[in-house]
Formats: C-alpha cells, structure tokens, sequence
C-alpha cells in the first residue's frame, strides 16, 4: 500500500468563479482522496489533500490545469500536519 500522505495546496491565476472547486472536489473524491478546498480572499484557491501519495501526484498534476474556464498560473504545495478528515468537501 502506498505511503498516506497530507498536502497544503494553494492555487493561484484564474481558478475563482470558475467551478474550480466543485472541480477540485469531485477530482479528489474520483482518486478516493481526503480533505477540503475553499476560496482565499487573495482570490487563490486553498485545499488540504490526503491519501496515498500516488494517487494525490496525481491531483496535483490535474489542478496544475484545472477546469476548462480557468486559467491556473501557479500550483505551490507542501506536506502538511493538519488532519485532513473523512471525505472531500468544499468549504467557505
């Protein structure tokens, strides 16, 4: 089994008011991750992804795209301590 890991991620160009992240959340779900994504008020988006390590490489790879309305400058990332929880969520 693969190594669990947790990642903060900040994602930044044209990723509000773009559906990213109901995006972002059925992705995560579709790769059976864990964690949440909200909106920041800097207009980047935020998330928290957990699971085993191969699976959220591949988030990271898809986000660095995103959906097709946004317009993703760049993705930063690095591993967090926080308890991601059960499931995948979009918050406020």
């Amino acid at each position: 089994m693969a190594e669990r890991v947790t990642m903060a991620v900040r994602v930044r160009g044209r990723v509000q008011g773009v559906g990213f992240r109901a995006w972002t959340a059925a992705e995560a779900r579709g790769h059976g991750l864990d964690g949440w994504v909200r909106n920041e008020a800097d207009g980047s988006v935020r998330a928290l992804v957990a699971g085993p390590q191969d699976r959220v490489a591949r988030l990271l790879v898809a986000l660095e795209q995103g959906p097709p309305a946004a317009r993703v400058a760049s993705v930063e990332t690095e591993e967090a301590a926080e308890d991601a929880g059960s499931g995948f969520r979009v918050t406020r």
